[in-house]
């Protein structure tokens, strides 16, 4: 189940990672303001995110600790799009899969395909 997809912008690149509000009902904060995501990328290694959400009546969610090393990994960039979907892999022990796509032109028609890993 895709919880959200992202364009990515220069804050999103260089920073952290901010996404609708709306898709916190898919994360479990037991309490606190920040959750640490078990993510299965796209080669199948275990990552940790960590996810944020602001204090007050705006939690507008981001993805801060992890993110950054995730971009640079996927050599992302501003016009790419990351992809977390719900995906529970018992033996990886994830609960989510992220994934990198980037605009590409075949036979004419824009699409977006799999990122590879990049280092």
């Amino acid at each position: 189940m895709q919880i959200f997809s992202k364009e990515l912008k220069d804050t999103d690149v260089r920073v952290r990672l901010s996404f609708p509000t709306r898709c916190l009902e898919h994360l479990d904060f037991a309490g606190s303001n920040s959750v640490d995501l078990r993510v299965k990328d796209s080669c199948g290694e275990l990552r940790v995110i960590r996810c944020l959400k602001r204090n007050g009546d705006y939690e507008k969610p981001v993805l801060s600790k992890g993110w950054l090393k995730f971009v640079a990994d996927y050599g992302l960039g501003v016009g790419d799009m990351v992809v977390l979907l719900r995906e529970d892999d018992h033996s990886l022990g994830s609960q989510f899969r992220i994934e990198a796509r980037r605009k590409i032109v075949l036979l004419g028609q824009k699409a977006w395909g799999e990122v590879p890993r990049a280092t």
